[in-house]
């Protein structure tokens, strides 16, 4: 984790003096920087009080990209520490008039502005000024961490003015690139500064109300992660404390939705389409805090130029050896992307348009020329009976309906069956670096905590593509309750591997009457081998989330009232 070399201006005193640096540990790290570099760093920020006048373009010239700090202030008088990276007189990508693009970066959560100086130092020496900055609220940014609200918006449009004022940035050439938390800021600015004409966001958002309550399930692990990562680094606001801690016990949700949704990208996606703003998204099949799920959806929605990349890994995972200024995938598509459109140059990673897919386990890619276009097909796989498409019967004794008909799974609630989604940041790295996901032996799941089904194996390798889909009927004890639905990729040993999962709640349901269910899974890509089969799991209880099941309740999976439960697979 980096580490602040600036004093925020507004000391707080006791448990939060650690994170203030006097000017000397400031001078250190401001030294370390500059080695990094190779370049020569000013004694202190640099806040020019006129608007920087570019130098005349040299022919030739190879010095190294200009570095200096920065604290540039907001319309409310916080101040935000920032870096600033302009590119040596003479490198190319200057207008007649020696303005270059303009690349802003707000820093991930937790993280300062000293993030990004690698990719900085890369973009200045391409012809790109780049401005990275601390989100308020966080190490030596003042204010309050407002989560992406309209604060932080703000705060985009005025780093964006200054930028132009004190940099040689070209206003008719702006994009933003963010990661995690910048990666949801920067779709933001595209939603509200026309001046954005590009953006990159790199394990972002779109829905943050989905990505911390999707299926109606309170994603508490992550939440947690979130707020573990924040404690050390950064000072919440009221509103962010209370919704914090309403999130965690399961109260006012509406509320929290609603600060969720005013957040969103997804939200605003109409101004965004309004505005053109080209959109580059890239995300994990695995990521345990902003699930691909709803950067699908939010791809889809979008009308201008766009491309979407989903590859193995977890939350910031498939990024982190950018940070490091090593060759870096998703890295490389993000400055295509810019190139493509800040500078009418750019390779692959700069079409309009395109899905671009890393298959598990194999690694293989694919293209596609939009989302609809991933998979060809869907199989319906129905639960209950075999039939001659290799579906096989749900595993344990089975019971009857209150009326009679059908197959139902009657399991203990509130239980872990040993299946789950994993571990939140980790599960998803492993899968990314050593093809890991979170795996069970099938056979030994608990059946009277779980309803499991198998397939019989296939002659042939199966390739999903795309969103599962259960339809099912649940029959409960109390009023309220969570089911999770996990796919597997099971071998001739029973060996199952996650392939999909996710959660699905509700609320208000009369005891003992049968009401439909259907849980849509995160989507992925991902190639069953021949002689595997399906194993679908659904059970009551994950520690990944913040479950409704009462434990001891009982709740029974079973056929609806409008036909047998199927699960449905997208398929090429």
């Amino acid at each position: 984790m980096a580490r602040s070399r600036r004093t925020a201006g507004n000391p707080l005193g006791g448990r939060h003096r650690h994170r203030h640096r006097h000017r000397t540990a400031t001078s250190l790290c401001a030294a370390l920087v500059a080695a990094s570099l190779a370049v020569a760093v000013p004694a202190g920020p640099a806040a020019a009080a006129v608007r920087h006048r570019p130098a005349a373009p040299v022919a030739g010239a190879s010095a190294a990209p200009g570095f200096r700090l920065a604290d540039i202030p907001m319309k409310d008088g916080t101040v935000l520490k920032a870096d600033v990276f302009t590119p040596a007189p003479g490198t190319p990508g200057a207008d007649r008039t020696g303005h270059y693009p303009l690349v802003v970066q707000p820093a991930s959560w937790g993280q300062n502005d000293l993030e990004y100086v690698a990719q900085g130092r890369q973009l200045a020496a391409a012809g790109y000024v780049a401005v990275t900055y601390t989100v308020r609220g966080f190490w030596g940014s003042g204010g309050r961490i407002d989560v992406a609200g309209p604060t932080d918006v703000s705060d985009i449009s005025a780093v964006i003015d200054w930028s132009l004022a004190h940099t040689p940035g070209d206003p008719s050439r702006v994009g933003m690139v963010g990661l995690s938390l910048g990666g949801g800021l920067t779709l933001l600015g595209a939603a509200f500064d026309p001046r954005v004409k590009a953006v990159a966001s790199l394990s972002g958002w779109a829905d943050l109300a989905d990505s911390l309550y999707s299926g109606r399930t309170r994603h508490v692990q992550a939440a947690g992660l979130l707020a573990a990562i924040q404690t050390p680094t950064g000072r919440r606001s009221p509103e962010f404390s209370r919704t914090l801690a309403d999130l965690f016990a399961d109260r006012d949700m509406p509320r929290v939705v609603q600060w969720a949704h005013t957040r969103s990208p997804a939200t605003y996606v109409d101004r965004i389409n309004a505005h053109g703003t080209a959109v580059f998204l890239a995300n994990a099949w695995g990521d345990s805090i902003f699930n691909p799920g709803q950067m699908t959806s939010f791809y889809q929605r979008l009308t201008g130029p766009k491309r979407l990349e989903l590859r193995p890994g977890d939350h910031a995972t498939q990024e982190l050896t950018s940070l490091l200024g090593l060759p870096n995938a998703t890295w490389t598509s993000a400055r295509q992307w810019l190139d493509r459109h800040l500078k009418g140059s750019g390779g692959a990673g700069g079409a309009d348009g395109g899905v671009q897919l890393t298959v598990r386990p194999g690694g293989g890619e694919e293209r596609y020329p939009n989302w609809r276009a991933v998979s060809s097909r869907t199989e319906h796989l129905k639960l209950g009976s075999p039939d001659a498409g290799g579906t096989g019967t749900l595993g344990g004794p089975a019971g009857t309906d209150p009326g009679g008909a059908g197959w139902w799974r009657r399991v203990s609630g509130g239980t872990d069956s040993g299946a789950d989604g994993g571990i939140a940041e980790l599960s998803g790295a492993l899968d990314q670096v050593v093809g890991l996901p979170p795996t069970v032996v099938v056979p030994l799941l608990s059946r009277s905590a779980a309803a499991v089904w198998q397939s019989t194996p296939y002659r042939s390798a199966q390739h999903l593509r795309g969103a599962a889909r259960l339809h099912t009927a649940v029959t409960a004890s109390a009023p309220q309750g969570t089911a999770f639905a996990y796919l597997y990729d099971v071998n001739a040993l029973g060996v199952g591997k996650l392939i999909a999962h996710a959660p699905q709640s509700w609320t208000g349901k009369q005891p003992g009457r049968a009401f439909p269910l259907d849980v849509t899974l995160f989507p992925t890509a991902y190639d069953l081998p021949a002689g595997h089969r399906f194993a679908l799991v659904v059970d009551t209880a994950d520690p990944l989330y913040g479950g409704r099941t009462p434990r001891g309740s009982s709740v029974a999976f079973g056929a609806p009232a409008d036909g047998p439960a199927e699960l449905a697979l997208p398929v090429r």
